[in-house]
């Protein structure tokens, strides 16, 4: 057995990442309450590009859906590209919280939804979650886009990593 960490001794950053154990369907639910935001990553000729993003989780948990305008790049970039990232995390702004903060990110495929009835479906699950995202959602001008999940990454304790293959 090593020496014991001293009471209020500060711990180290892992300097490997390990496998994790962690469910994943249960952490995205739990990141889903507590966070309304998250940062979707898109590509264009080769670049990547970030914004972020109110989104609601499906009830599923194999996908999310966000809405944007159709004038923004993350839309252009999505209509050229389907493949995209969505990491929804807990961070604070302190150091401290390395450690403590845990995140996942959805890998998958991102559309635009027409309206119709599945448009309606998944408009009502991200203004339950948003209501004042109501009026934008509506607007003709924004796109109600869908991400469809191939696997889920869970990081925790800095490189503590757990997937989950969705299909």
């Amino acid at each position: 057995m090593g020496p014991r960490r001293k009471e209020g001794a500060k711990r180290s950053i892992p300097h490997q990442a390990r496998k994790g154990s962690v469910p994943v369907p249960e952490r995205l639910k739990v990141l889903d309450q507590l966070e309304g935001q998250a940062v979707l990553a898109t590509e264009s000729e080769g670049q990547p590009y970030t914004s972020l993003v109110s989104f609601a989780l499906l009830p599923s948990l194999k996908g999310a859906v966000f809405a944007t305008t159709k004038t923004t790049f993350k839309y252009r970039n999505i209509r050229k590209n389907g493949r995209v990232a969505l990491f929804i995390d807990n961070r604070s702004k302190g150091e401290a919280d390395l450690l403590e903060a845990e995140a996942v990110t959805i890998l998958g495929t991102a559309r635009p939804i027409r309206r119709g009835k599945r448009w309606k479906e998944l408009a009502r699950i991200l203004t339950q979650k948003h209501p004042s995202l109501t009026t934008f959602v509506r607007d003709p001008s924004t796109a109600l886009v869908l991400i469809e999940a191939a696997h889920c990454l869970h990081v925790s304790r800095f490189q503590t990593i757990s997937r989950w293959d969705v299909a």
